[in-house]
This record gives structure tokens, C-alpha cells and sequence, in this order.
């Protein structure tokens, strides 16, 4: 029988572990001293009754974080399976965030002081030793940013991983961007709010049978598929994938859409276009870099009619943290860069477009990401066996974080539409047909 004394000798063995040792020494080297329980590899635990628990599996870990005591450190760690969050990951990441925020806390490099601490108590713990090799899928890149072998290897990280990951992650369509979800009713799917999504996309652009379409970054074809078959549109879809390239070409065969689809597989600085009546990126300047991007505008008005309407759906950051950050420019998409929503208006207007509208799509993104990580926990199983364990764990920590840093405004995404101007007919010329926000009637209907 076990009786209160042995429960108490058993919660002070417990207290006195590695575990009351790494607590304040992981709230100093990550400067987030949340209310977090840790739980060690010795089975000791420490921290804030009924909190989310932060397991380290190994004494692996804290060496990993000696080494790299940042966001990316955290990140490789838990990949690899060394440390890992007891329960819900979504409260845990989310307590860290609010505890932070509340306390105000900017989070910065510890200093030497911090760090030789850090590396005295490792030392007693067993866990001081060479640096942990990083883990698989980890990006490493060579040459100039933004060059076009660099970018060709960062697309290729991504989404190259296999179109047989991303059919059993996304909707039918593979759709690989935000969602448009127009209804909350039972029965409403992802599906569902893809397929609106490129409606509403369409729409705006009011697309007509024999109108020209260039799609830049079209991904898996959704949108190029979807404007041909509903349409009637002649639809040009550029990718630097080559394992999105073969995909589409091979949906334009299966739908008989090889008189109306065709797929360039190239970098957009060699795109030579003009003269088409639309021109789309969806989550596809994110991936331009911010140098490049003057040009990138460019290349989007010179392939635009005058009078021709342009469609960027795009997502953004703060003006403090611009880039992807450490955890997604490794893992995700190497190289990645946004900007606030207003940088981007400025680049466009600067490019010599007019904007016509922007509608955020922020809440519509969460939705999108959870879906996602949905289906990722519901057949985690299946992706294990495809890609690995490790694989899978970037993209749970990928998909829980998006999903946080939309919900918390942290990241934003938006629709854009804009408009070459048709020179001398200035205003005179016929208006858009896109007012405004909402589900947009069709010309014919007003």
C-alpha cells in the first residue's frame, strides 16, 4: 500500500531531480520563463502544477540547446524527438507566447554569464559534449540568395518532398494556400472553401471563356485547372518545382485540357510573357525575396494587358520581424521573406499598378492550417510510414505554429487585386468589375 509519506519522499526525489535543474536554466538560455512543468529523462518533474510539461528525453537535448539556445535550437530538438510537449503542443507553444508577451520580454542571445552557467549545471547533468549533428531536413543552401540555383534548391526543400505527402495532406484539388471559407454550416469542407477560394479568385479577375491567364508559382495547378474547366480561360502555369511541373501536365492530360493548360516548369525571371487579360500569384512572392521583388512587380506588369488585372494573394509580418523566421527559413521554406501588407502595395504602385482592393484573409488562414494538421494527427500513421517520423514532427510544429501566428496576428495573408492602367483612356475606360469585399456577383448579374 502507498500511503502519504511514500507519495511525499516520491514528490521530493521528483523535485530534486535533473528536472528542478533544467527548469530555470531553459527559462534563461530561450528567455521565456512561461508557466511550463519540465519533466527530465530521469522521470523527475518541476514547475507549475497543471501546466503544459516539457519532456526532455534525453540529456541530448540540453546540450542541443547549449549549443543553439534560440528558437531554432527548441526546434531541432523537438524534431528529433528529443524533447517533446506532454499534451496539447497548441497550449503549450501558445502558454510560452502569452507568458512572454505579458511580461514583456524581448528575446535576445543569452550572454556569456547565462551560458557558462548553463554549460556548469550540463556539466553536473551529464549532458556537456560535442555539437548534435542537425537533424534530417534541415535546408542547406549554397550560392548567392536569390540566385537561381539557390532558389531552385529551396522550392525543390519544399515542395519537391513528394506529391504523394502533399495529396494525402491537402484537398482534392491540392491547393496549397489559403482558403476562402464562405460557409460555417455542417458538411462545409475544406474542399469546399478551396474550391470557393479559386471562385472568388476568378471572379474578381472576371475571367470570361477566351481570356488569358498567366498563374506564376500555380503549384499543383489548382487555380490554372480550375479557370480553364470553369471558365473557359486559356491558362498559363509556371513552377520551379519539377515534381509540381509533372503533376499538372499529368491533370491536364487526365481532364483533357491540353488545348487550354499549358506548364512551363521555370524560374520567373525567365518568364517572357505579355498581353494576358490576368496574371496571378498566390503564396508565391513570399519566395521572391525583398531585393528581388522590384523586379518581380515588373515582370507582373509587363505580362498584364493595359487595362489587365492582376491578383496577389500573399502573406505578411510586422515591420519588426519580416523574414519567416529561424524555424521555417531551415525546416519549411528556406530563403522565404515577408513584409508588411503595405511594403508590398508600395512595390506594386511603384511597378506602376493601380490597386483596386485588398480583402485579409487572416482568420481564413486559421481554419486552412487547421485542416491541414487535422488530417496530418488523424493519418499520422500514413505520413510516418511515407516520410519518417522526423519529417512528420517538423510539420506538426509547422502546422501548430502557423496556426497560432495567424490567430495571433503575428502573420497576415491577403488578397490584392490591382490593375495595369490602360494608358491614354485613363479613366474613361470601363470600371472593374470588383467592388469591394465580399462573394462578388458576376457582371451579367448587376
Amino acid at each position: 500500500m502507498t500511503t502519504t509519506a511514500d507519495r511525499g519522499a516520491r514528490d521530493r526525489r521528483a523535485e530534486s531531480g535533473a528536472a528542478a535543474r533544467l527548469l530555470p536554466l531553459i527559462e534563461e538560455l530561450t528567455g521565456s520563463p512561461a508557466p511550463l512543468r519540465v519533466r527530465a529523462w530521469d522521470g523527475s518533474t518541476a514547475g507549475a502544477p497543471g501546466a503544459p510539461t516539457l519532456v526532455l528525453r534525453s540529456r541530448r537535448a540540453l546540450r542541443r540547446l547549449l549549443w543553439q539556445p534560440d528558437e531554432l535550437g527548441l526546434a531541432q530538438a523537438y524534431v528529433s524527438g528529443e524533447l517533446d510537449a506532454e499534451g496539447d503542443l497548441r497550449e503549450a507553444l501558445r502558454a510560452v507566447r502569452q507568458a512572454v508577451e505579458q511580461r514583456g520580454l524581448v528575446r535576445q542571445r543569452p550572454g556569456v554569464g547565462p551560458l557558462a552557467r548553463a554549460a556548469v549545471t550540463a556539466a553536473r547533468l551529464g549532458a556537456v559534449g560535442p555539437r548534435p549533428a542537425a537533424p534530417q531536413g534541415q535546408a542547406r543552401l549554397r550560392g548567392a540568395l536569390h540566385s537561381r540555383t539557390r532558389d531552385r534548391a529551396a522550392i525543390s526543400h519544399h515542395y519537391d518532398l513528394s506529391n504523394d505527402f502533399y495529396a494525402l495532406l491537402l484537398d482534392p484539388s491540392m491547393a496549397y494556400s489559403c482558403a476562402y471559407w464562405a460557409s460555417d454550416e455542417h458538411g462545409y469542407t475544406l474542399a469546399d472553401a478551396q474550391r470557393d477560394k479559386l471562385d472568388l479568385i476568378c471572379r474578381k479577375l472576371e475571367l470570361r471563356p477566351g481570356m488569358r491567364l498567366l498563374d506564376i508559382g500555380c503549384g499543383w495547378g489548382a487555380l490554372v485547372l480550375h479557370a480553364a474547366r470553369h471558365h473557359g480561360v486559356h491558362a498559363t502555369g509556371v513552377t520551379l518545382a519539377a515534381e509540381q511541373a509533372r503533376f499538372v501536365r499529368d491533370r491536364v492530360k487526365e481532364q483533357g485540357l491540353g488545348d487550354r493548360v499549358e506548364i512551363r516548369h521555370q524560374h520567373w525571371r525567365d518568364v517572357e510573357a505579355a498581353g494576358f487579360d490576368a496574371v496571378t500569384t498566390i503564396e508565391m512572392g513570399e519566395h521572391v525575396g525583398d531585393d528581388q521583388y522590384p523586379d518581380f512587380a515588373g515582370l507582373l506588369h509587363r505580362a498584364l494587358a493595359p487595362g489587365g488585372r492582376l491578383l496577389v494573394q500573399q502573406m505578411s509580418r510586422g515591420a519588426n520581424a519580416p523574414g519567416g523566421g529561424a524555424f521555417i527559413e531551415s525546416f519549411i521554406a528556406p530563403d522565404m521573406h515577408m513584409r508588411p501588407l503595405s511594403g508590398t502595395l508600395a512595390l506594386l504602385e511603384r511597378a506602376g499598378f493601380e490597386i483596386r482592393d485588398v480583402q485579409a484573409l487572416r482568420e481564413h488562414y486559421v481554419a486552412t492550417v487547421d485542416a491541414w494538421h487535422d488530417t496530418l494527427e488523424e493519418r499520422w500513421e500514413e505520413f510516418t510510414a511515407m516520410v519518417g517520423e522526423v519529417t512528420a514532427r517538423v510539420w506538426r510544429l509547422y502546422l501548430v505554429g502557423g496556426s497560432l501566428a495567424f490567430e495571433q496576428g503575428r502573420m497576415g495573408v491577403d488578397q490584392i487585386l490591382a490593375r495595369r492602367p490602360a494608358g491614354s483612356a485613363g479613366r474613361g475606360e470601363e470600371r472593374d468589375g470588383w467592388d469591394g469585399p465580399g462573394r462578388p456577383e458576376p457582371r451579367s448579374a448587376r
